[in-house]
């Protein structure tokens, strides 16, 4: 039997005047810009929403009544101090919802390509082991063939180019009792380099050096976090395609109108 999980979508960002979606949003949130009809978070709910391998969702930074009502969204949360407050106070409210729970899906809220078969694929993929964090990542040659021109940051390593993936799946318990790991986790979220930085400088000169493959990192990174994590490399470009910059969320626009038409 397939493992259910509860879901928390992290929605909480905000634009501010200088930086690139401030233009789009001019103050609002950014998981409330609309896209092909809807709420950038809405695509998002929905793929979720229609997963047979989701439970409840809670959304933490949105207000409720903000969007249409979904079945499992169960919790809205305000936007905390940033976003590791709303990850932890998110995951909090999963144990209180559901105390026995071991893994939680953790979901950004720019990712409006996402569709339910993905979602299942990632949750599928996941709990054939039983490690505390799994991320996920998407080649070079997956995300340039579905989305061109998509401006990816890319980590090279050895094998194969990868990009960062949107939804992650952690222990439950990891995310509430292990808060400074992460708060260097999210510090670094954005940078390859700052992320080898983070695991110690031997790492960070072999993946400068390109001798770095994904087993190593996955291994070297698992025991200096001390934590068991497993990386998994996704057959799906949008798991990795959030809008951060006006050209991404044209791209996204141009798909899911295609989509909707």
């Amino acid at each position: 039997m397939s493992e259910v999980l509860d879901a928390v979508v992290t929605a909480g960002g905000i634009p501010l005047p200088g930086e690139p979606l401030y233009p789009l949003t001019h103050g609002q949130p950014k998981a409330l810009l609309g896209i092909a009809g809807k709420p950038m978070v809405q695509w998002v709910l929905e793929a979720l929403q229609g997963s047979s391998r989701v439970g409840q969702i809670v959304v933490v930074g949105l207000e409720k009544g903000s969007l249409p009502p979904l079945s499992k969204i169960v919790s809205f949360l305000p936007n905390q101090q940033g976003l590791l407050e709303n990850v932890l106070t998110s995951m909090r409210e999963v144990l209180r919802l559901h105390p026995r729970s071991r893994h939680t899906l953790l979901v950004s809220s720019d990712i409006p390509t996402l569709a339910s078969p993905m979602v299942d694929w990632i949750v599928d993929a996941a709990m054939r082991t039983d490690d505390d964090i799994y991320y996920s990542v998407v080649e070079d040659r997956v995300m340039e063939g579905r989305f061109p021109g998509s401006r990816r940051s890319y980590t090279r390593l050895q094998e194969v180019r990868v990009c960062g993936g949107d939804v992650s799946v952690v222990r439950t318990s990891t995310a509430t009792e292990n808060e400074e790991l992460w708060k260097r986790l999210i510090a670094a979220r954005k940078s390859s380099l700052h992320q080898a930085a983070l695991l110690g400088y031997d790492l960070l000169l072999l993946l400068i050096l390109r001798r770095l493959t994904l087993a190593r990192a996955e291994a070297m990174a698992s025991q200096r976090l001390g934590v068991k994590g497993r990386v998994l490399v996704c057959p799906y470009a949008e798991i990795g395609m959030d809008v951060d910059k006006p050209v991404q969320y044209e791209i996204v626009r141009r798909d899911l109108e295609a989509k909707a038409g």
